[in-house]
């Protein structure tokens, strides 16, 4: 049996004690699950508009309520979408592809998001790219060359990074290494090597 959501204060009993309750005006309800779904962690407006749906609240109620917050600066997309992108890059190492993609689930509008991840230039994208391979490249050692290039490689494209970013910079790295490539080395990578599913992403 599924465990039931309780509100704060958030017995069993104190919920059936509720229903014995008048009726709390929606409005008030309302309100009360923003603040606390706020409280320590910023949300979108579609994530809240989400758990007022699920907890019965009038559509027109509940955006008049998140309309509200949005004015006074409780709610702000623009800046959610921001922290997120800086966050998840530099703390995960995600590239555009993926972020942007996070955000979407987030419900965070597409114009938003382009402004967000507009934020990270080619640039410094491969430079996190760089980042990543180096931290891995000696874990990979003693692996032949083309299962060295896929493992990298596939570790990078499920994070968001194109495959020809991420063959560039694999290819630099061993190079780097004193691991030449030669013409004709392998041009393409598997992205679904088990070793990496502990960090994965699954780039659209």
């Amino acid at each position: 049996m599924a465990r039931r959501t309780e509100w704060p204060g958030g017995s069993a009993d104190s919920s059936r004690a509720e229903k014995t309750l008048p009726p709390q005006d929606p409005a008030e309800r309302a309100r009360a699950i923003c603040l606390r779904l706020l409280t320590g962690t910023p949300r979108t407006r579609k994530q809240l508009a989400d758990a007022l749906h699920k907890r019965e609240i009038p559509p027109e109620v509940a955006d008049e309520v998140l309309s509200r917050f949005e004015d006074v600066g409780l709610i702000n997309d623009a800046a959610f979408a921001d922290a997120w992108v800086d966050s998840r890059h530099h703390g995960r190492g995600l590239a555009r592809r993926a972020l942007a993609r996070e955000l979407r689930t987030k419900g965070v509008d597409p114009a938003l998001i382009d402004e967000a991840v507009g934020r990270l230039d080619s640039e410094s994208e491969e430079e996190t790219a760089r980042a990543l391979v180096e931290r891995k490249l000696r874990a990979t050692r003693g692996l032949d060359r083309d299962r060295r290039i896929r493992r990298l490689a596939g570790m990078l494209a499920r994070k968001g990074y194109g495959e020809g970013m991420a063959l560039r910079v694999v290819r630099r790295a061993l190079e780097e290494e004193g691991e030449p490539l030669p013409d004709g080395t392998v041009d393409a990578f598997d992205s679904s090597d088990p070793m990496e599913s502990a960090d994965s992403y699954d780039p659209p």
